[in-house]
């Protein structure tokens, strides 16, 4: 039996350049791990790509590993996977993946060059946080600054959509200006440049990208041409358009500081019902300009400005099936899942309706005669309150929830738009009531009608969260920090869901 063995100072795996990268769902991770093996092989590599998914952020952050070396005309052993401290690129498409990479020991300050864009997206743990559950950046900044032997970290997702391309384009040109790989800059773009669709784009990232991680340069893309991004243009009837301009008009009648956020509220009203609807916010909306006090910065008015509009554009069963049949909407998935042009996209809906949404759906009469009727309720409720999956890439299923959708010229005559009308008046004229005596006090409780969100079950607890918080007033009426408190209610009542938090701080003031 002969014994093999290796030289003492040959290392057979010191050509192999080993490249991690990390991204989630819609960041081109699949099409930058494709690109950086094209660039190897165009410079006379051999290359070989695993992947790995996972489920830490919106869709799974996926671990793609790429390891390249010079062909020698000899086949490679190339590993399936990364290993702690034996990663020579680590690529990360958001900040937060970076710091997990740095946790995992995948970076390491002797040999790893860590490219991270410097962006944020929300982790399952952050959004499922009622109210602000964003976890502060700096802590990972620095852990990473450190941590690699060379850092290229900027905002890449930006420069991708001020190119018009995704991010995965500005990591390539950072991973080209950062010099790690031994190649020219003409090969990587020549890459780009026969991926055939969006490359124009994409190049664009590429090269503002290169250029920071280069030089340092303060580079931006270059915006869309004309061309390429027309304006948006508003089209229509030309009596809705002359309304249109018209509630324009009136908005920019409104202090300055006001008019930014009254103009996307009055989008938003219309987009949610008409321009009627629109005008209704604006009237709303100048009672608390008439009011308010320019010393004050009119700061009454721009919180009214923004709640009104989110008031006024509550979420029921109509709302919902007009957003899931928007031809946006339908792109934006295809978009995320990273659909092929061609591809067919099965895309299934669930509902679980209650009687209560049934009702509210109703005539305001026909929607109260069944709700005071608790036997005829009890009746309805079981025969709808069950789960429903409603297919909208089928004729059937897309119909069903267009005609729910096309229900909302109707929506002013439905019980539920009545029942919402009577509660967004008695709290803006709460709200307002308090101006003369208490400022600071009518802008919190203004603000409190961030509390209210959601349909079924998600509006009931939000809504009882909400009636909590305003049943301190009368405690609190004539204190000095009655501001203070209304904001630490609703900021108790938005981070513990079960409220035991709020609960805690309502007994607090009841001492008083």
């Amino acid at each position: 039996m002969v014994k093999l063995t290796a030289h003492p100072d040959q290392d057979n795996t010191a050509d192999i350049i080993k490249i991690a990268i990390l991204a989630v769902g819609g960041q081109g991770g699949g099409v930058l791990t494709n690109w950086i093996i094209d660039v190897a092989e165009r410079n006379g590599y051999r290359a070989q790509s695993t992947s790995v998914a996972g489920v830490a952020q919106r869709t799974g952050a996926t671990i793609y590993y790429v390891e390249i070396c010079p062909d020698t005309g000899r086949q490679p052993v190339f590993s399936l996977s990364p290993a702690q401290g034996d990663v020579d690129i680590l690529m990360a498409a958001e900040l937060m993946e970076a710091g997990r990479a740095v946790m995992r020991g995948f970076v390491t300050p002797d040999r790893t060059t860590l490219i991270a864009s410097s962006h944020r997206i929300a982790a399952v743990s952050e959004k499922t946080e009622p109210g602000n559950g964003m976890v502060p950046s700096e802590p990972v900044t620095q852990a990473i600054t450190g941590a690699a032997k060379h850092l290229v970290s900027f905002d890449m997702e930006k420069l991708a959509r001020q190119a018009g391309s995704v991010i995965s384009s500005s990591l390539f040109g950072a991973l080209a200006g950062s010099g790690a790989l031994p190649f020219a800059r003409e090969t990587y773009e020549k890459t780009i440049e026969v991926s055939g669709r969006g490359a124009a784009a994409s190049l664009r990232a590429f090269q503002a990208s290169y250029d920071i991680a280069k030089n340092g340069a303060k580079a931006e893309a270059k915006p869309h041409s004309a061309a390429e991004k027309p304006a948006i243009k508003i089209a229509g009837p030309s009596p809705l358009l002359k309304k249109w301009n018209s509630l324009l008009q009136r908005v920019e009648t409104y202090p300055e500081t006001v008019q930014l956020m009254a103009k996307a509220g009055l989008r938003k009203t219309v987009d949610y019902q008409d321009i009627d609807y629109g005008a209704q916010y604006l009237d709303l909306l100048e009672k608390a300009i008439t009011l308010d006090d320019a010393a004050k910065d009119y700061a009454l008015s721009v919180a009214s400005a923004k709640y009104l509009a989110n008031a006024l554009c509550y979420d029921d069963m109509i709302r919902v099936a007009d957003l899931k049949t928007r031809s946006k909407r339908h792109d934006r998935v295809e978009k995320e899942v990273g659909a092929k042009e061609g591809t067919l996209l099965q895309l299934t809906e669930f509902f679980h309706p209650r009687a209560e949404e049934f009702c509210s759906m109703m005539p305001v009469r026909i929607g109260r005669f069944i709700e005071q009727r608790p036997k005829l309720f009890s009746l309805l409720d079981r025969m709808i309150n069950r789960g429903r999956r409603i297919r909208t890439d089928s004729l059937f299923g897309f119909s069903q929830l267009w005609m729910i959708g096309s229900l909302r010229r109707w929506r002013r005559s439905f019980l539920r738009h009545e029942t919402e009308m009577q509660h967004v008046h008695k709290w803006y004229d709460l709200a307002l009531s308090y101006k003369a005596q208490d400022y600071a006090l009518a802008v919190e409780l203004i603000q409190c009608r961030r509390l209210i969100k959601g349909y079924s079950d998600t509006h009931m607890r939000s809504f009882s969260k909400f009636d909590r918080v305003l049943s301190s007033l009368p405690m609190l009426e004539g204190r000095e920090d009655a501001a203070d408190w209304i904001r630490r209610l609703r900021e108790s009542a938005l981070k513990d869901e079960k409220g035991t938090a709020l609960d805690g701080a309502l007994q607090t003031i009841a001492s008083f």
